[in-house]
């Protein structure tokens, strides 16, 4: 008796965007899909995006469709695309993309997850990514995708701790790569939880210099810029050599609580209800994209006596063009240094290191000046106390 075939297994690509292929594989994994994970994000796939996207549209669109088309000739069978409502042009990118694909002849079917249809919009993009309807099964896809983004978001920020403190250059990125896999090898809440604890014992392996004089910048702006290494060139790995510790004030795992877990489930603050807060005399309402995120993480920065904070935005991003015109008139209240830096193709590496450079020196200068302020005045009221 002939063996039955096997059926194949639909292979599904997503675009890159930081660590977050590491969640989204994992949950492809569990319902029975194969994900088809292109090479990183590379001028390849820049050169692409830009040679076949309108040339007024922004980065992140030119980067993902360069993605895509890498996936589809790389044998991908499905490319699945986040879409949002809204004022962004992101809600619009989903037709835009699938029409690019259609025009230049690839065959590949095109999938959409709605962002802001919370687990509903989750479940429905699993239901058609593998054609099954398991509810058992989808739950724990979503939920071991959920737990692998905090994983991964916790070991960027342990990542960044060690890179400004290190002895030795790259030694944490070392150990960061090795916890990357621990976390990708684990595809069960035991699993993951074990997984919380090693990457923690794995990083502290870095030998350090525990005082280091070491600066702490926020990094705000568009979400797609912020957390790829690829669009924003790095940023991250320059500030830790440089002795900055990074926060990123938009991470994926924020944006979950916001979007996508339940309320009943969520602990403390969540970034947009901060947004709406400390927002608010310098912006009513929400704009589109990042934009209300972004003036409120200036405020919450200065709040937090943090040394500076950058502002990433891709190149005709007007949520951005918006946020960064309301910067200067947040001066009065806020303090804090803030680089904007625009990122898009022609951005020229060199130039772009150089105002993170004087950046750098300008928030050193300041932190020194600041400290020397706060000895001088201690000792004039230990002085006055002592007459």
């Amino acid at each position: 008796m002939a063996k039955s075939k096997e059926i194949k297994k639909r292979k599904i690509s997503f675009p890159h965007m930081g660590t977050i292929s590491y969640a989204w594989s994992a949950a492809l994994r569990i319902i029975g899909c194969e994900p088809y994970i292109e090479p990183y994000t590379s001028k390849k796939a820049l050169s692409l995006g830009t040679k076949h996207a309108p040339e007024a549209i922004c980065l992140p669109y030119k980067l993902i469709l360069g993605n895509f088309i890498e996936a589809i000739e790389g044998g991908a069978d499905y490319v699945a695309m986040i879409t949002s409502p809204g004022c962004c042009r992101l809600g619009e990118y989903g037709k835009c993309i699938a029409n690019a694909l259609s025009d230049l002849g690839y065959e590949a079917k095109y999938l959409e997850l709605q962002l802001y249809d919370g687990i509903k919009g989750l479940y429905n993009f699993l239901k058609d990514a593998s054609g099954k309807n398991n509810p058992v099964l989808f739950s724990r896809a979503i939920l071991i995708a959920i737990l692998k983004v905090f994983v991964l978001d916790k070991l960027e920020s342990l990542h960044s701790y060690y890179r400004a403190r290190e002895l030795k250059q790259g030694d944490s990125e070392k150990h960061y790569k090795k916890a990357l896999k621990i976390i990708d090898e684990n595809d069960t809440v035991l699993g993951l939880k074990k997984a919380n604890k090693q990457i923690v014992e794995e990083m502290k392996l870095v030998e350090i210099n525990p005082d280091k004089e070491v600066l702490n910048v926020d990094i705000t702006g568009e979400i797609y810029v912020v957390n790829d290494e690829f669009s924003n060139q790095g940023i991250e790995k320059e500030l830790g050599r440089m002795g900055v510790q990074v926060r990123r004030s938009l991470t994926v795992s924020s944006f979950l609580k916001d979007a996508i877990i339940p309320k009943i489930f969520r602990k403390g603050e969540t970034h947009l209800q901060r947004a709406d807060r400390l927002a608010k005399p310098y912006l009513m309402r929400d704009i589109g994209g990042d934009a209300l995120e972004c003036v409120s993480d200036v405020a919450y920065a200065n709040e937090r006596g943090i040394d500076g904070i950058i502002h990433l935005s891709p190149f005709t991003c007007m949520p951005e063009i918006m946020s960064q015109n309301i910067f200067p008139s947040m001066r009065e209240d806020c303090e804090i240094p803030i680089l904007p830096l625009i990122l898009d193709e022609q951005t020229g590496r060199a130039g772009y290191i150089t105002r993170i450079e004087a950046f750098v020196d300008l928030m050193r200068r300041r932190k020194r000046k600041l400290k020397m302020q706060k000895n001088e005045q201690n000792s004039k009221e230990v002085t006055a106390v002592s007459k």
